[in-house]
């Protein structure tokens, strides 16, 4: 049975240089939003429904969940149940430098399911988190670890090159780098639409439709990940607020706990103070 009380739980490992989630009791909904980098996570309690990349899916405990960077997702709970999970994030760099070390390719896999119902590989991630937590030498951290990849690599993946995402069209490239350029900045609708050549709803419609999310939500997930990167150089978090755009520290605070699943302050004590768990009891 899942916990009935909330706990959050991260770890940034630097010998694997990946980070280890625990969320245990939460009935918090996760907006639509996406990650710069690899998860690999599974269900250990509860149910959720499960929106990612155009598909729906009900998981519930067993079920191996994986995402590419930039797989925009979001959940929220089935009949109030609460979630038990657990999850590594893997950088693109360490991936890649994990499939040269499995398979002698130069190259970035690309997941080509989601959602596996069932999966054993949880196991696998199950073992990861665990030499993590327990402080495990570094042999056997790295073993756990190159196990994982390996099976989702044979199982779950093929090459990026070979098997690209889907391309949005170039104004809408456009605009998501002026996005990820000016992400700082107040930027309006009517700056998009200008930019773009389009009218205002129909340029929604379109970014939309071929990213994932909305334009503001864009914005918002870049300013998140611009901020995570100053708070993991010891940043102040009042201080990576103003200088990711956001109005102040109250409204960082709760996006950030929105997509993260943590606050600020929670998040960058894993690189402050190796090793230690963060609950929001301690906050």
């Amino acid at each position: 049975m899942p916990s009935t009380q909330e706990q959050r739980h991260v770890y940034y490992d630097r010998d694997l240089e990946i980070e280890a989630y625990n969320l245990g009791g939460i009935v918090q909904k996760f907006p639509n939003h996406f990650h710069e980098f690899y998860v690999l996570g599974f269900i250990e309690g509860g149910k959720r429904h499960l929106w990612c990349r155009g598909e729906e899916y009900d998981v519930s405990a067993g079920d191996l969940i994986l995402f590419n960077p930039r797989d925009n997702h979001y959940c929220a709970p089935i009949n109030g149940e609460i979630l038990d999970y657990r999850a590594v994030n893997i950088n693109p760099d360490v991936m890649r430098k994990a499939v040269r070390e499995i398979t002698g390719r130069d190259q970035l896999p690309r997941f080509t399911q989601n959602v596996v119902p069932q999966s054993e590989i949880a196991s696998l991630i199950a073992d990861v988190y665990d030499a993590i937590l327990s402080g495990a030498p570094k042999l056997k951290k790295a073993e756990a670890f190159y196990f994982l990849i390996e099976q989702v690599l044979q199982e779950y993946a093929v090459d990026f090159d070979q098997c690209p995402a889907p391309q949005p069209n170039p104004q809408i490239q456009a605009l998501c780098q002026y996005i990820e350029d000016h992400y700082a900045e107040n930027i309006t609708l009517e700056e998009l639409a200008g930019r773009a050549g389009f009218g205002k709803s129909y340029l929604l419609r379109c970014f939309t439709q071929q990213i994932g999310v909305s334009p503001y939500r864009y914005l918002q997930t870049i300013r998140i990940d611009r901020a995570k990167k100053l708070l993991e150089q010891g940043m102040a978090p009042i201080e990576a607020a103003a200088m990711t755009g956001f109005a102040d520290q109250s409204h960082f605070t709760n996006y950030f706990k929105d997509f993260i699943g943590l606050t600020p302050k929670q998040y960058q004590r894993i690189f402050t103070k190796p090793q230690e768990s963060m609950d929001p009891d301690h906050e």
